[in-house]
């Protein structure tokens, strides 16, 4: 057997030379789809979606026919323990006298829950009034009702102090409610979006190493009501469960109307930079773009919560906070790579 390299003198040979026009096109490969952030789309809708009529009132009349039933089994029950043995039927009996207390206790909170945040909103409401009439009467009634709010607040005694000492030398009512923004709750402002940060990191990392498509969702969900809670408790509205369902929906409501949760890539883009995001696994890049959605969400929410609209104050940046809460996520490392 020859060694070396062989040589074929083409020009010597008679059969034909293949074609490059006949060669196979070259098929390309599909392009993986860009993450976006698909578990806060799926729980923005699912938290959103408004049931029907037909729904609430079967779900009305299933709960009226539970009660009925539970009260009635709860009386027979009690009933026959009584006329079998009165000392554990009256220990019975006065457990759920107790329970009963505790149920209402609990919807007297829910109540109260919801009074809050009512208060907040006629608080802003007002404010908005005000400003748009420039009308420093009713401005200084807002922060009169803004420093009632707060009262009994240590993290907002300086502020509130400040406010009293600053407010006799406002002229008109955009002044009065910037000094009011500054000094009162500018401290309130930067707790409300750490809560931000911190929720859209959570997001983020569940989604990135969780490979359970209804973890994340259920993931984001969470998070995201309770980041919703929590902000409403730093501006003052502090809510229980069904005000925080509530407040949630009404969040979530907006900005899948106007279409807020449908893209996030975007806002990753100019902070991370393209590059970086084209080498991302497609698992992390999904949990960067839930994660940016969720403080999109919480911007949304601390609108909402807030009592004094934004003004003077900037509005925080969705982009800032991505920067600083999903920046960290990437190693000095990375950076530079």
């Amino acid at each position: 057997m020859a060694k070396g390299p062989v040589l074929f003198d083409l020009e010597s040979d008679t059969a034909p030379r293949p074609s490059v026009a006949e060669a196979p096109m070259v098929v390309d490969l599909p392009e993986q789809d860009a993450p976006r952030g698909q578990a806060m789309q799926i729980a923005a809708r699912l938290a959103a979606r408004k049931p029907s009529r037909l729904t609430r009132l079967f779900w009305t009349l299933a709960g009226v026919i539970v009660a009925a039933f539970v009260s009635l089994a709860a009386w027979t029950f009690i009933t026959d323990l009584m006329a079998r043995y009165p000392v554990v039927g009256l220990a019975m009996s006065v457990l759920m006298g107790i329970f009963l207390l505790v149920l209402a206790l609990v919807a007297l909170r829910e109540m109260a829950a919801f009074g809050r945040l009512g208060r907040l909103d006629t608080l802003r409401h007002n404010a908005a009034e005000a400003l748009a009439q420039d009308d420093l009467s009713a401005a200084r009634t807002v922060t009169d009702q803004l420093v009632r709010l707060y009262k009994g607040r240590e993290d907002t005694r300086w502020g509130r102090e400040r406010l009293a000492e600053l407010r006799g030398d406002q002229l008109d009512a955009a002044a009065l409610l910037s000094v009011a923004e500054n000094e009162v709750l500018a401290p309130l402002d930067l707790a409300a979006q750490r809560e931000v940060e911190a929720a859209a990191r959570q997001v983020a990392t569940v989604t990135a190493l969780v490979p359970i498509a209804l973890a994340d969702v259920a993931a984001a969900l969470t998070s995201n009501l309770r980041m919703i809670r929590r902000i409403a408790e730093v501006y003052g509205g502090r809510s229980g469960f069904f005000g925080s369902w509530r407040l949630t929906r009404a969040v979530l409501s907006h900005l899948v109307a106007t279409g807020a949760v449908a893209v996030g890539d975007d806002m990753l883009e100019p902070i991370l930079g393209g590059s970086i995001l084209g080498k991302l696994s497609r698992r992390f890049g999904e949990g960067l773009v839930n994660g940016a959605l969720t403080a999109r969400v919480g911007v949304a929410a601390m609108e909402v919560c807030r009592p004094l609209p934004f003004t003077k104050t900037a509005r925080p940046k969705v982009r800032q906070i991505i920067k600083s809460s999903l920046g960290s996520l990437f190693s000095k490392g990375d950076a530079k790579t």
